[in-house]
């Protein structure tokens, strides 16, 4: 999670190893029951998705998914139904 995260954050927004970084940290800190963080990086994640690779719809999906399994623990049932 964070060492790959602290490796690649210096690389542009453009590079794909610090956007799968960025998933992995999230994965990392929703394991870890720290769903408020894990909720950011996912949100950045997906942000970052949808400007640079709006065209790689599974990869959309996989964090859509990921940000519904957040809200769900969060008990924000509402959003994550939106995005399942």
């Amino acid at each position: 999670g964070w060492a790959g995260w602290k490796t690649y954050l210096g690389r542009s927004e453009l590079d794909r190893f610090r956007i799968f970084s960025m998933g992995i940290l999230g994965a990392a800190l929703l394991e870890s029951s720290r769903c408020e963080e894990a909720l950011r990086a996912f949100e950045a994640t997906l942000a970052l998705k949808r400007r640079y690779w709006s065209y790689d719809e599974g990869s959309i999906l996989g964090t859509q998914g990921s940000l519904a399994t957040c809200f769900a623990h969060l008990g924000r049932l509402d959003e994550a139904l939106v995005l399942r």
